[in-house]
């Protein structure tokens, strides 16, 4: 029986499927993950089941759209006995890690979303998904010093703040534990399972890049001709993807180190959550059904039945990763993908920007139908 493959998620946060030097876009500066791409399958119709941070994450942990996940509102934690791709995998004789923004945890309501507080929130190990590592953080978006807890930090629930871009800091413990540096609890052979969770390119837009990160002035950003010209639409859009662009460069610099620590043998996944308007139709942010919001890139290397440089127009969607990870750890080639995905926002978010509306639909290669709650068709752009 051959030896069953590690495997590698590495998730990314608000990253459009099209924001890839490769994929066309002039903006972009992603020299690995271009080159990654040129060896993977790349999905070019991918979606995100839900174009929002709970809902994509609890879906992508569990394969179960929400709200039958238990994340029903913005608010809702993951069920403790949600089972997850991490159960599954163990169970397989898998070791199992996590790494960075967890998304999916008990939130306090009146807390800031973003800072320090948020950062901290205690993720109890009963409420880390099954992984049997897991190195993270609730929320906060400090792309910058992030707070860590968990397995192989302190006493494992007390956050302890880390220097550092927060790419290269959870991209550096990731490495590490797939190294074997910070795997004592998992020392006999087998292999390994482990996501890897970034919160970049996600606002604050403007929070700073490492040193040597080169930003686009506003003035220099080449914009799709979707978004409005000639007033603030534009010039938000300018000024937000100028810093957007040079997370989007950081990231994929600490990306490219992680795939390479990884191997070539590992079956790597690079992904997000969702995407962002970024002024498309006069609109920002994500939760929208456009496909700026709802189009996430999914590239996947070296999977039985997958090729180099391949593209599929498939219609798979963020749903589809756990059951291809269980195929791949049985030595299969993973081959359900439907003709539509099924795309939807289960409930109203409450924050600046964000989707006004409760929708469900599908998205195939070739189309997309939108229902709003009243089961009136939405018409959209693309």
């Amino acid at each position: 029986m051959p030896t069953a493959p590690d495997i590698l998620w590495i998730v990314t946060t608000q990253w459009r499927a099209g924001a890839l030097g490769r994929a066309g876009d002039p903006n972009a500066r992603t020299p690995a993950l271009d080159a990654f791409a040129a060896e993977a399958t790349d999905y070019a119709q991918a979606v995100t089941p839900h174009p929002f941070g709970p809902f994509a994450r609890a879906a992508l942990l569990t394969g179960v759209p929400s709200p039958e996940n238990g994340v029903r509102d913005y608010w809702d934690a993951l069920p403790g006995d949600a089972r997850t791709v991490a159960h599954e995998l163990a169970a397989r004789g898998y070791a199992t890690a996590f790494f960075g923004k967890w998304g999916v945890g008990e939130r306090d309501r009146a807390a800031p979303l973003v800072g320090d507080a948020a950062a901290r929130i205690h993720v109890p190990p009963t409420r880390r998904g099954g992984f049997g590592w897991w190195t993270g953080f609730e929320g906060g978006f400090l792309l910058n010093d992030p707070w860590l807890q968990g397995d192989g930090v302190g006493d494992g629930s007390t956050p302890v703040r880390f220097a550092g871009y927060q790419s290269d800091v959870v991209v550096n413990r990731a490495s590490d534990w797939w190294r074997g540096r910070e795997r004592e609890r998992h020392a006999a052979a087998g292999p390994r399972f482990a996501l890897v969770s970034l919160e970049a390119p996600h606002p604050p837009y403007g929070a700073p890049t490492p040193a040597g990160v080169e930003w686009l002035r506003p003035d220099e950003v080449i914009l799709s001709d979707k978004v409005p010209r000639g007033g603030a639409v534009e010039a938000r859009t300018r000024r937000e993807l100028a810093g957007y662009y040079a997370h989007i460069a950081a990231t994929d610099a600490a990306i490219g180190r992680l795939i390479a620590a990884a191997g070539r043998e590992t079956i790597v996944v690079f992904t997000s959550v969702h995407g962002d308007m970024h002024g498309a139709h006069g609109l920002f942010r994500k939760g929208w059904p456009h496909e700026d919001s709802i189009r996430v890139p999914l590239l996947v290397r070296g999977a039985r039945g997958g090729g180099h440089g391949v593209k599929s127009d498939a219609a798979v969607s963020l749903l589809d990763l756990p059951a291809m990870a269980l195929a791949w750890s049985e030595g299969r080639a993973w081959d359900g993908a439907p003709e539509r995905a099924a795309i939807s926002m289960p409930c109203v978010v409450e924050l600046a920007d964000q989707c006004d509306r409760v929708w469900s639909g599908w998205r195939s290669a070739t189309a997309k139908k939108v229902w709003t709650a009243d089961g009136a068709e939405w018409v959209l752009g693309e």
